[in-house]
Formats: C-alpha cells, sequence, structure tokens
C-alpha cells in the first residue's frame, strides 16, 4: 500500500487529489469544483436547506445519484463547501502576536458574517482542508514568535476560532429573532426595560443592579450605534479578554 493508498477518498477530494482517469467512456461532465461551487451559491443564496444533493443537481441539470460519483455523501458535501466557501486567509503583517490573532480573527469573522451558514456547519473533526490549513498556518505563525508548546498554540486556536464561530451563529440567530427591520440597539434597550420589572432584587440582586444600571439604555455605545457598530464593539470585548488570559499564559515562565 502506497502513501497515497493509505488517504481516505473524501480527503482526496477534499484536496483536490486526480484520480487515474477512466480507461473506457466519455469524459465525465461534472468534476468537484463544479459541484462544490453551486452548493456553495445555493447556500448563499437560500442557507443550508437550499443546498441538499437533491437540489444541487437539479440546479446542475442531474440527477442527485450521479453526484455521488464525486461526492460521496451529504456530510463530505458539507466538508467541501465549508473549506470552499471559507476561501484562503488574508496576509498578515502584524507588530506582535496580539495584533496578529486580533486580525485573523476579525478576518474570518467577516467571512462568517458574509456567509453566516457557514457557523451552522456540523463540526466532525480537526481542520483537513486546504483553506482551512492555509488558515491555521497563518495564525500559528503569528504565534510563532511566543514561548507557547504546540499544545497551547492549538488551545489558542481552538479558542479564539472558537469564539469567532460562535459569536458569528449568534449576532445571526438574534438578527433572525428580531421584528423585521428593529435595530439591535431597540431590542437591547426593551429587554432591558422588560427584565427590569421582572427580575426581584431579592432573589436576583446582581442581576438586578445590571437591568437597573444604564447599560441597556444609554451605555457604553460607539458613535455608530448601527447593528454592526453594535455587534463589532461586542465582539471586541470578547475578543480582548481572550488574548488577555493568552497574554497572561504567555508571560507565566515555562514549568
Amino acid at each position: 500500500m502506497t502513501s497515497e493508498d493509505a488517504v481516505p477518498a473524501a480527503l482526496r477530494r477534499l484536496w483536490r487529489v486526480e484520480e487515474p482517469p477512466a480507461r473506457l467512456g466519455r469524459p465525465a461532465a461534472l468534476d468537484v469544483d463544479r459541484v462544490v461551487a453551486a452548493a456553495v451559491e445555493a447556500a448563499d443564496r437560500d442557507g443550508l436547506d437550499g443546498a441538499t444533493l437533491p437540489k444541487v443537481a437539479k440546479s446542475l441539470g442531474v440527477t442527485g445519484m450521479s453526484l455521488y460519483r464525486y461526492v460521496g455523501s451529504k456530510d463530505e458535501l458539507l466538508v467541501l463547501m465549508g473549506d470552499h466557501a471559507l476561501g484562503a486567509p488574508p496576509r498578515i503583517d502584524a507588530g506582535d502576536w496580539r495584533e496578529g490573532l486580533r486580525a485573523w480573527a476579525r478576518a474570518q469573522r467577516a467571512v462568517y458574517r458574509q456567509r453566516p451558514w457557514l457557523a451552522e456547519l456540523p463540526v466532525t473533526g480537526p481542520p483537513s482542508g486546504p483553506h482551512r490549513i492555509a488558515w491555521m498556518e497563518a495564525a500559528l505563525a503569528v504565534l510563532a514568535p511566543t514561548p507557547l508548546d504546540w499544545a497551547h498554540k492549538v488551545g489558542v486556536l481552538s479558542l479564539v476560532g472558537g469564539y469567532v464561530v460562535q459569536t458569528a451563529r449568534q449576532e445571526h440567530e438574534l438578527a433572525r429573532g428580531r421584528a423585521d427591520g428593529q435595530p439591535q440597539s431597540d431590542a437591547e434597550r426593551a429587554y432591558g426595560r422588560a427584565l427590569a420589572g421582572l427580575v426581584d432584587p431579592e432573589r436576583f440582586p446582581e442581576t438586578a443592579r445590571l437591568f437597573a444600571s444604564a447599560l441597556f439604555e444609554a451605555g457604553p455605545e460607539p458613535a455608530d450605534a448601527s447593528d454592526d457598530a453594535l455587534g463589532n464593539a461586542d465582539f471586541t470585548i470578547g475578543l480582548e479578554l481572550i488574548l488577555d488570559g493568552v497574554a497572561t499564559r504567555i508571560a507565566r515562565p515555562a514549568p
């Protein structure tokens, strides 16, 4: 068995490792790239529900069964779509690891905000596609000058990357839950006022103090109180807290 034989077929398709051409028959009318591009286009338009194998096959003018020649299963299609849609990371020229991780997180968040369905993809394993590996390489390069060992570097990537995905998913779901056209600032104000009248100060003293504060009425908002600005402000608070923790670990002497 060669090293190539040891690579699963799904992983070969993910990395576009060419299969030997068939000796007989006409050349294939489709390929993995066309199938994945059609699925991503459908997801961009209609969400993940629009990227089923039958719907993708119909858009390509073929039968659903014929797609199994290029994609082994719906789960494999989702992996292929996720790697394709994430794309390559930007070049990160940062002065230090903190600035670099901040740029890495914001760049990835921009992709997830552009394609909210990416945050809904199931996690079936560690990063394995060429684009996800490229994002991993970019973050590891940022952390290279630090004294962190490999386990801690991977932990930082998982923590920051997971935070990006979770906040993107939460932001999208909250936006869907708001009334049509209702700004985030109005929704937060209504939430604070409603809970202020319901939370019992004796039972929930600290939470009652929170809702009695000015946070939800006229709290620390950016000059631009648009949904994007408020989302960016919320994201930055959490990201900086994570980076503070990474900085503490980097400054700690190695055992």
